[in-house]
């Protein structure tokens, strides 16, 4: 028989008895749905939680705290480093963060700025790692700073951690948004020793943005961000490296981590920024090999993933029982279908049909049951998917009280876990009707004749 001729036959055969091939059908796409529906939790739960992660600065930062030159640990980086790692592939940028040593006495229309530091960035490679703004821009000039977001919140006081339960709640007062600041100036005192003799210069800088508030609520930025250009000026007045002040005595063990203005300036709080999440381990890896110490989240990352991945695993396990189950109706139906076409079979047979011919028409017609089962699975599998992820976020803010983000995703159906459905259903048809295809091929000519089976 040609291949049409056995796809016509399975065709003509499955038209004869649509309810039952309806309940078969019907039970197989149940099955598939169920596998897909199940096993789109783990890939959803993954992507909201693991993959908006990557794209944090938190997993894709390498910190670079030092290296290995001449078999000595240097704790900081030259230029030279930092031009050699932001040469390397799939390195979106490369960050430092020059504290000032000294505490220049910040002040804003005669009011002192307390509890944060002077810090000296490179806004370009900052930006790109993610620091952003909620008001204003980013310096343009030496004399430009961009301050941070709770900088006119007061110090907390020592005693609130102490207060007695039963004290009368004070109302605070309202604090002023730190964007108000933004255009007035900044008067700062640099001081120096000379001669033993400590001297102030005072320097003046502008307000043009105010970095983005911290997603951590414990963590309050009181900060000054200013432009290595500042930072630069401060230094000549200093004749040090990062503003540090000499001590009065020259025998003082600090002298040893004062730099004169006149070296190379050194690079500490170094941090690597990888284009992605599955990028960090290669970069780091390879820096390592190059002396640089180095230290990444990539393997909590991995550990993570691993976990997600046997959550999967499981889910298709699970969700595979019940095309298992399904398998039985296709077990039946198949089973029936060789009882009532023994006649059909026969005359197959005595007109010189081989056996493997006859074995595979059943296996065809198992076949598309659980192709026809599997599509329809994938389509109800979806609709639930795009359902569960609208209704869910609704049940949660109405019986919780508890707001879902936007992008958060309890359900996802990558193309890949369609097809692994629809393989396994297909699967499971053809090795459930494997059993009625052989005894299709031991039929009796005679008797199948005869109608005698």
């Amino acid at each position: 028989m040609k291949w049409n001729d056995q796809v016509r036959f399975v065709r003509q055969n499955m038209k004869k008895n649509k309810s039952r091939l309806f309940m078969t059908v019907l039970a197989t796409a149940m099955g598939c749905a169920f596998l897909i529906v199940l096993a789109s939790v783990g890939f959803g739960l993954q992507q909201s939680i693991v993959d908006k992660m990557v794209g944090d600065r938190l997993v894709t930062a390498i910190d670079v705290w030092g290296k290995q030159t001449n078999g000595k640990t240097v704790n900081s980086m030259t230029p030279e480093d930092i031009a050699y790692l932001r040469s390397l592939p799939k390195v979106k940028a490369v960050t430092y963060r020059h504290v000032l040593q000294q505490i220049p006495q910040p002040t804003v229309e005669g009011k002192v700025v307390s509890g944060g530091a002077m810090i000296a960035l490179d806004f370009d490679a900052e930006t790109k790692a993610g620091f952003g703004l909620v008001a204003g821009r980013l310096p343009q000039a030496a004399d430009e700073v961009v301050i941070g977001y709770n900088i006119r919140e007061p110090l907390p006081e020592a005693s609130e951690a102490g207060q007695v339960a039963s004290a009368p709640v004070q109302t605070k007062p309202e604090i002023p948004p730190a964007k108000d600041w933004i255009g007035k100036t900044v008067q700062l005192e640099v001081m120096q020793r000379v001669n033993d003799v400590e001297q102030k210069t005072k320097l003046t800088a502008t307000v043009v943005g105010v970095a983005k508030e911290p997603t951590r609520e414990w963590n309050k930025d009181r900060n000054i961000y200013m432009d290595e250009r500042l930072l630069d000026k401060i230094e000549s007045i200093t004749g040090t490296r990062l503003g540090a002040v000499m001590p009065k005595n020259k025998d003082d063990p600090g002298m040893e981590r004062i730099r004169p203005y006149s070296e190379p300036r050194q690079y500490n709080g170094v941090q690597v920024i990888a284009e992605g999440g599955q990028y960090v381990k290669a970069i780091g890896e390879q820096i390592r090999a190059e002396g640089y110490f180095n230290h990444s989240i990539a393997n909590e990352l991995e550990q993570i993933n691993m976990v997600f991945l046997i959550m999967k695993i499981g889910l298709v396990f699970v969700g595979t029982i019940a095309i298992l189950i399904a398998s039985i109706g296709i077990f039946n139906t198949m089973t029936m279908a060789v009882t009532e076409r023994a006649q059909d079979i026969g005359i197959m047979k005595a007109i010189g049909a081989h056996p493997s011919a006859i074995r595979r028409i059943f296996l065809l017609e198992s076949g598309f049951i659980g192709l026809l089962g599997a599509a329809i699975g994938i389509i109800v599998s979806y609709a639930l998917s795009m359902t569960v992820n609208a209704a869910l976020p609704l049940l949660i803010r109405s019986f919780l009280n508890e707001q879902v983000p936007g992008d958060f995703r309890f359900s996802l159906i990558p193309p890949l876990l369609a097809v692994l459905a629809a393989v396994i259903s297909l699967g499971v048809a053809v090795l459930s009707g494997a059993r009625p295809a052989k005894r299709a091929t031991q039929v009796d000519v005679l008797r199948a004749l005869r109608r005698d089976v």
